[in-house]
């Protein structure tokens, strides 16, 4: 399956984290309260908000894509949708640059990002590593990734097989029509 990478949404749940806490956060616990949203909207609904690809990494899985534009940064920042709202790391956090927009978020999508939110409030980066390592779907990769199914997270979460097979369809037309749709712009 052909991934498309959801920016301007996962921008958004990043942005919104990062005014709930102060305009400010560890990336890494972005990172971990990213994939914990995401997760949860994949058992809960079927679907992840971000599309993204998940991995296994050293310090718990995480979203491929959002990792990597976090960590490594992108050529063209200008252009860049997620570095209008927020910062390159400094001193291992990012800041929200600017006021955050919600307008692809759904209602319930901004209480589940509040929920998550309220729930690891207190908790710091290296707990959000134990929690992570915690999860069914984690396998240590020993310095390396290693790639994280949606049906895995829908077995290990105990989804019937016949629910995993419609809602894997699901997510495939919502890949290919994201696509066709940001070649058609």
């Amino acid at each position: 399956m052909e991934y498309y990478f959801n920016e301007i949404k996962t921008t958004q749940i990043a942005a919104l984290l990062l005014s709930m806490n102060n305009n400010t956060m560890n990336y890494m616990k972005l990172i971990k309260l990213l994939y914990l949203i995401d997760r949860k909207a994949l058992i809960d609904w079927g679907f992840p908000l971000t599309l993204d690809r998940y991995v296994s990494m050293d310090r718990g899985p995480v979203l491929s894509k959002t990792y990597n534009l976090i960590i490594e940064g992108v050529e063209n920042k200008e252009n860049s949708y997620w570095y209008s709202f927020i910062s390159e790391p400094s001193h291992y956090s990012v800041e929200l640059v600017r006021e955050p927009v919600d307008d692809d978020l759904s209602e319930a999508e901004i209480e589940l990002i509040k929920k998550i939110d309220k729930k690891y409030k207190n908790k710091n980066q290296w707990d959000m590593v134990e929690i992570v390592h915690k999860l069914p779907e984690w396998v240590d990769p020993k310095g390396s990734s290693i790639p994280i199914k949606y049906e895995d997270i829908f077995k290990k979460a105990k989804i019937p097989e016949s629910d995993i097979k419609n809602n894997m369809k699901e997510i495939e037309s919502l890949h290919l029509t994201s696509i066709l749709f940001a070649n058609a712009k």
